[in-house]
């Protein structure tokens, strides 16, 4: 009985010490986010240009039309797509002038405190609070969007995940909070489950943290939007960890049954998925087969089994694949833009799988 006190006592003052300091780290605005002091340039998220009073004085002057952008590009409240663009990127849709002349104009405002603050608003230093559940591995669930906001997906994700921790008697927190990115937070964990995470959403110290975290033998499930980004601010995260860039997806039709094919070899990842399934879902296309960075590919999509239109990328079009990050383990998979996709059996099978071999349950070992 004593010692039930004690262990209740001890959780108590844990709770009570986590909640000082997440209490703490809220009061004080963010800082040190990464493009804090950046020019304003057509390469600055065009969020970051939007809701400069002085950015949009200037950029009117040379480009009326940019007041006119539909409010799904333009939104100045994060999440929005206007987080992941840039007026680079949106060019080559719109009646702009020259980006050089552009670049020119708004490079030569200076970036003052307003326009600092403005730009970290976005980031946080919050420590999740609460006691991390018993049980093993032990996952986080990791749910900031400053990008765009896949709503339906991401608590279908969640509830899948919480339904396989329920079945196996895995350990399961999610936050949404970027400030779960230091040292002493992760490493309780085994697995770190980006879901469905778009926008530049770490500081420069949480994004060290995660880093170190995974060269040191952590744990990375990403799933489809946390590599759905077309433009990117963390050359690590999509080039290391990842290993490429999303290049886009077919919209006539967005959605289509394609037929997901099974790479050949053992790989516990894939065991008992055959040849592979078909299902409905939006497909990505990529820059680069991530393949050339040292990827293993475990899944890619039949290109003859739905249209990719302008975005083919082949015979071997990867859609799944696995990643060695110093001794960390990575798994990527581009599956999972409609709820529905998390009720899949055979997709089930496949994020079950890969978040065990993720935490270190069997499979190949990674070394640096």
């Amino acid at each position: 009985m004593t010692q039930a006190i004690h262990v209740t006592w001890r959780s108590r003052l844990a709770q009570a010490l986590l909640a000082v300091a997440a209490a703490q780290a809220s009061a004080a605005p963010v800082t040190d986010c990464p493009l804090r002091d950046a020019p304003f340039s057509v390469d600055l998220p065009l969020l970051d240009v939007l809701q400069s009073p002085r950015a949009m004085t200037a950029l009117a002057a040379e480009w009326p039309g940019v007041r006119a952008l539909p409010a799904w590009m333009a939104g100045t409240k994060p999440p929005s797509l206007s987080a992941v663009m840039t007026l680079r990127s949106i060019a080559a849709g719109q009646d702009m002038p020259p980006l050089a002349r552009l670049d020119a104009v708004l490079g030569a405002l200076p970036v003052d405190d307003s326009d600092r603050a403005a730009r970290c608003a976005r980031y946080d230093d919050e420590l999740p609070q609460g006691v991390v559940p018993a049980g093993s591995p032990r996952l986080l669930v990791f749910e900031k969007v400053n990008g765009f906001l896949h709503a339906e997906a991401i608590p279908a994700a969640r509830a899948a995940l919480r339904d396989l921790a329920r079945r196996r008697g895995w350990s399961v927190t999610v936050t949404d909070k970027g400030g779960a990115m230091t040292p002493a937070y992760l490493r309780q964990f085994d697995v770190v489950v980006w879901n469905n995470v778009s926008g530049d959403v770490l500081t420069l110290p949480q994004r060290a943290a995660f880093q170190t975290y995974m060269e040191g033998g952590g744990g990375f499930v990403g799933l489809h939007g946390a590599g759905g980004d077309g433009t990117v601010w963390w050359d690590w995260y999509a080039d290391t960890l990842l290993g490429s860039r999303f290049k886009g997806h077919p919209m006539n039709p967005q959605f289509q049954d394609a037929h997901v094919v099974v790479e050949a070899g053992a790989h516990p990842v894939v065991a008992g998925l055959g040849d592979g399934w078909t299902m409905k879902d939006e497909w990505y296309s990529f820059t680069a087969n991530p393949r050339e960075a040292g990827a293993r590919v475990l899944a890619t999509l039949d290109e003859k089994t739905y249209s990719p239109g302008d975005l083919a990328m082949g015979d071997d079009h990867p859609i799944a694949w696995t990643r060695c990050v110093g001794r960390g383990r990575a798994f990527y998979s581009a599956i999972g833009h409609r709820a529905e996709s998390y009720a899949d059996p055979s997709y089930l099978k496949l994020i079950e799988q890969a978040t065990t071999w993720a935490a270190g349950r069997g499979g190949p070992a990674c070394e640096p």
